[in-house]
């Protein structure tokens, strides 16, 4: 066994000798390659000679491609001494040319044989050839953005329906697993994303429900049915333009502070000291924001609802001189109780939505600034996007079930 062994290592080793011996003496029986310029007042003259072939031309490309021309207005290469070329020495003969035709001056080649001639010929054409771009009609340009953008979106919207099963069932773990509830936090971003959002919130539902009511007085006015803008105001605050409105500024809100925190976080790599450290970002970031945000957002939506019908009533009375008493016995004559139901309903399936892409698009930051504020702009844009399709759909379907 050992005799077979060493005998082939023996072929192996003489088979390479061979080959190096081979290559060696190709190399120093073939002459190298030069050039050799020849300097006139109207024309310089470069002669090439030996063998301008890729296993030569390491010690020729440099010297030939930086030679000193002059102002001679016409430069001539002369090949007919040169006894091999292939498609490299070609190419630094053609890169030369185009070097000179550059400089405003005018580049011949002499002396080539028809082999050679042709190489030179075939080099420059393909050298010469632009790509032409194919125009592509606007139509078909648009639809092709559309349909990326479409694919890209899809894309996206799986990676966070992933990342809320992720977050659900950390969550889930979390019930059976008290202690490692992060109930400090879960405070802290109750004060951030509840407490500290009512100014911001009470106000705009408030003079949201004004103009409400003062549009809906103005046009009901042209038929004598200004008496329904009670009900009008009743049912867009409650059904709809409350938590609507809420879920909307929470968006850009808390929404973008998550992004933002988190991205932050990923910057200052806090999130890999805590992994090396052994705790999971999603049970220690996400899974507080989203109970603070899941538990804040109805209450918040029915602050909305007060400070929207208080807006609306006292621009009843201003406009349509019924005073306050009169909308609040008109309002409890009216009222559905589900008109309150169907908003409240929807808060906690936007609460889920906006921390979810928040924190997820926060995830997703790479440790520039540049990234964070590129996905805190990305995660209000859908968050909101979000919102409105789920309130849509849930508009379908209440309208469908009657209510």
């Amino acid at each position: 066994m050992y005799t077979v062994l060493d005998s082939a290592e023996s072929m192996l080793s003489y088979s390479q000798c061979f080959l190096l011996s081979y290559l060696t003496r190709t190399m120093t029986t073939q002459p190298a390659p030069s050039f050799e310029v020849q300097t006139a007042p109207e024309e310089i003259s470069i002669s090439l000679s030996g063998t301008w072939t890729t296993l030569h031309l390491d010690s020729v490309e440099r010297p030939f491609m930086a030679s000193e021309l002059n102002a001679a207005p016409s430069i001539v290469l002369d090949v007919a001494n040169i006894s091999k070329l292939d498609t490299n020495g070609a190419w630094i003969i053609e890169q030369f040319r185009r070097k000179v035709l550059a400089e405003g001056k005018t580049c011949s080649i002499s002396g080539a044989d028809e082999k050679d001639k042709i190489l030179l010929e075939t080099v420059e054409k393909r050298s010469e050839e632009e790509i032409v771009t194919r125009q592509v009609p606007l139509l078909i340009s648009i639809l092709n953005d559309m349909g990326r953008c479409f694919i890209e979106q899809l894309k996206i919207t799986l990676n966070i329906i992933g990342f809320l099963g992720e977050v659900v069932t950390t969550l889930v773990r979390s019930l059976f697993k008290p202690k490692n509830f992060r109930t400090t936090a879960l405070f802290y971003h109750l004060e951030h994303v509840g407490i500290r959002g009512i100014p911001i919130i009470a106000l705009l539902s408030f003079l949201i429900g004004m103009v409400l009511a003062y549009m809906g007085a103005q046009q009901l006015q042209k038929f004598g049915a200004q008496v329904f803008v009670i009900q009008l105001v009743q049912i867009a605050v409650l059904r709809e333009l409350g938590i609507l409105l809420t879920a909307i500024v929470i968006a850009g809100r808390s929404g973008s502070a998550f992004t933002a925190q988190i991205g932050a976080m990923i910057t200052n790599e806090e999130i890999y000291a805590m992994k090396t450290s052994g705790l999971n970002p999603v049970d220690t970031l996400v899974i507080p924001r989203v109970l603070a945000l899941l538990i804040m957002l109805p209450i918040l939506g029915f602050i909305a609802d007060i400070m929207g019908l208080l807006g609306g009533a006292l621009m009843v009375w201003q406009t349509l001189d019924i005073n306050l008493h009169g909308f609040v016995v008109r309002f409890h004559n009216t009222l559905n109780i589900w008109d309150f139901y169907v908003g409240i309903i929807k808060a906690p399936f936007f609460a889920v939505v906006i921390a979810t892409i928040g924190c997820f698009q926060g995830l997703q930051v790479t440790g520039s600034a540049e990234s964070v504020g590129r996905l805190t702009t990305t995660s209000v844009i859908e968050s909101i996007f979000a919102v409105i399709v789920i309130d849509a759909g849930f508009a379908i379907f209440f309208a469908e079930m009657g209510l």
